[in-house]
């Protein structure tokens, strides 16, 4: 009986669960990238385009090592930038599986990246930022709690900051990414309060910003999910570059995606 229970153990530990996979992805992270949506998020984000990833119980079970053959095999189109992104979901729901995935990786000489919302802290994570994550792109949801808890429904957005001044001290590297919603998250105080927060970090290379859009509204629909921001606009011309002119104050390179 103990023997059965170690090797179900052991099995759950080789298991990542996948929502789904892109080959040559090329907005997840530098080059060309194999990008792994994992399955599972304990936030619903009001503009969540992949909602169908937020159920901890979906999802397709996979074993590590085959994740690994399937990133060697695209390896000879990554060239000296690309790799392989886990995003979600929430990627770090999982990281206790992506220590020895990313360990495998990095065996294999393949750039690892993990797309995060940064609410959790472990001991696991810490492994993966210190040891076998050469990127973050960590999603800044909103600069103050009521706003955060709007977007996301949960509460306390400070376990994002302590993420990042985790990573900060590790001195590795970091993107930041913000969602620019009319009049929700687009505001001028806003973005400045997020530049002033995050002016003197020495690891955050860039900051991407992604319009708001509402390609995800049919996903909501077919789960049977009001969809909130319905009313919501997508952003002017005027209103991404006003954005752009601010963080390009605070940040090396600001890109919008």
């Amino acid at each position: 009986m103990l023997i059965l229970k170690r090797l179900i153990i052991e099995h759950k530990e080789n298991i990542l669960r996948v929502h789904s996979i892109e080959s040559f992805g090329t907005h997840d992270g530098p080059g060309v990238r194999m990008v792994i949506f994992l399955q599972g998020c304990k936030l619903k984000c009001l503009y969540c385009h992949n909602p169908d990833t937020i159920d901890t119980h979906g999802g397709k079970a996979y074993q590590i090592e085959d994740l690994v053959q399937m990133a060697i095999k695209e390896k000879p189109y990554f060239g000296k930038k690309g790799g392989v992104t886990v995003s979600g979901g929430e990627p770090l729901l999982q990281a206790k599986a992506l220590v020895p995935f990313f360990k495998r990786l990095k065996e294999e000489g393949i750039h690892t990246n993990i797309d995060t919302n940064g609410r959790l802290l472990n001991h696991f994570i810490e492994e993966l930022l210190d040891e076998y994550a050469d990127l973050v792109m960590l999603d800044i949801k909103h600069m103050n709690e009521e706003g955060y808890e709007y977007i996301t429904g949960q509460k306390n957005k400070e376990t994002t900051f302590s993420f990042a001044k985790y990573r900060e001290a590790s001195g590795k590297k970091m993107w930041l990414r913000y969602v620019l919603i009319p009049g929700i998250t687009n505001q001028p105080e806003l973005l400045h309060q997020m530049g002033g927060y995050f002016k003197d970090y020495k690891t955050i290379e860039k900051i991407e910003i992604q319009p708001y859009h509402k390609l995800g509204v049919h996903k909501w629909d077919a789960l049977g999910w009001e969809y909130q921001l319905k009313d919501a606009r997508e952003n002017t011309i005027e209103e991404i570059d006003t954005a752009v002119e601010i963080l390009q104050q605070y940040f090396k390179e600001v890109r919008v995606n």
